[in-house]
């Protein structure tokens, strides 16, 4: 397992984040999985033996029952288990149970740690965006939570970019805790992070853990064209999380991934996998699984090292298309591109050489 430094903060975080989403089966999230505490216990084993330091979480997960069924699973473990948890949708009827207000963050962050049974959170997101709320309101609660030794780093999940140049630009002008991390949603089926959250993290610092990065298991090698869909999974035209544009090129991505995978004798999903881990500005991939066996391959993939050609053979298939202003600055200045930049217009600009 590798190690990367967590943007500009001093903690190092392994390359692989264990997703507890699969925990608890409760409500909405019954779809995803189902796992219960000796479920939970086996995963985290697996997961300590591989290296991972790294177990992420959420509030909203099965109505909090998923933070309880981590923090009874991590209950007498030694060693350096970082947590990160998150807060910002409803975990309740009352006005107030829901955003990024001072009253419901402070709250939040209270009701996780009881759950947690810990005594502070190692990596606290605000999981999407309120626009609701002023900013400054919301980073100086999670400046109080910071000083009062409750969460030691703060992050922001499902931002535009804007959004977190204004938190960064908040935080700086008000001298309060700023996100050090941003949890997105990133994966060859969809590389729109690709035009300026990506971008942005290079240029301004700010780590990157990837969410869903098997496109919510499209990208497992079981969703082939012209053949039928596996038992037990949604059909193409009902996936709504994440949503699929263009069934064809998913299926082109896909054939790619089995190809790679067939060669190196290896799962196509440990290939996506690889693919996510050693893109530009990604600090950690947060894997889930909900059984041990897919957990066990998904494992492997942080081992597995992708060539130059074999990375450009998906890049091709995955490309996502250049939007105004890029395919401006790619036509006429690439003569003055920063490393940020090039993420995007990179491979754009070596293609049309080519």
């Amino acid at each position: 397992m590798h190690y990367r430094q967590l943007g500009r903060s001093g903690l190092r975080v392994s390359v692989f984040t264990l997703g507890t989403m699969t925990f608890g089966g409760k409500g909405a999230f019954a779809k995803t999985g189902s796992t219960d505490v000796a479920g939970a216990k086996r995963q985290i084993d697996m997961c300590i033996e591989a290296g991972i330091n790294m177990f992420d979480t959420a509030d909203v997960y099965s109505s909090g029952v998923s933070e309880e069924i981590l923090g009874e699973a991590l209950k007498g473990r030694a060693g350096e288990i970082l947590v990160g948890t998150k807060a910002r949708f409803p975990m309740g009827k009352g006005q107030n149970d829901a955003g990024s207000s001072r009253y419901h963050l402070i709250s939040a962050a209270e009701a996780s740690l009881r759950r947690l049974g810990r005594d502070h959170i190692d990596l606290f997101y605000l999981h999407e965006w309120d626009g609701q709320t002023p900013l400054d309101e919301t980073l100086e609660a999670l400046d109080t939570l910071t000083r009062a030794g409750k969460i030691r780093y703060a992050g922001v999940s499902n931002f535009s970019a804007w959004h977190i140049m204004k938190a960064l630009s908040t935080a700086e002008r008000h001298r309060l805790i700023a996100p050090v991390s941003q949890q997105i949603y990133y994966s060859l089926q969809a590389r729109e992070a690709e035009y300026e959250l990506l971008p942005l993290a290079l240029d301004q610092g700010i780590g990157v853990q990837v969410w869903s990065p098997m496109a919510g298991g499209l990208l497992s090698g079981k969703h082939r064209r012209g053949k039928p869909e596996p038992e037990g999974t949604r059909q193409l035209a009902q996936w709504n999380e994440p949503p699929v544009y263009d069934v064809e090129k998913l299926y082109d991505v896909v054939e790619v991934l089995v190809a790679i995978g067939a060669e190196r004798g290896v799962s196509a999903a440990q290939v996506a996998l690889a693919w996510v881990a050693h893109r530009p500005a990604i600090t950690s991939v947060v894997i889930g699984a909900r059984t041990d066996a897919q957990l066990a391959d998904n494992l492997k993939a942080a081992e597995l090292s992708l060539s130059a050609e074999e990375m450009a053979r998906l890049d091709e298939a995955s490309a996502p298309p250049l939007l105004y202003p890029y395919w401006h600055q790619a036509s006429t200045a690439s003569d003055r591109l920063s490393p940020a930049d090039l993420l995007l217009l990179g491979p754009a600009i070596d293609r049309k050489k080519g």
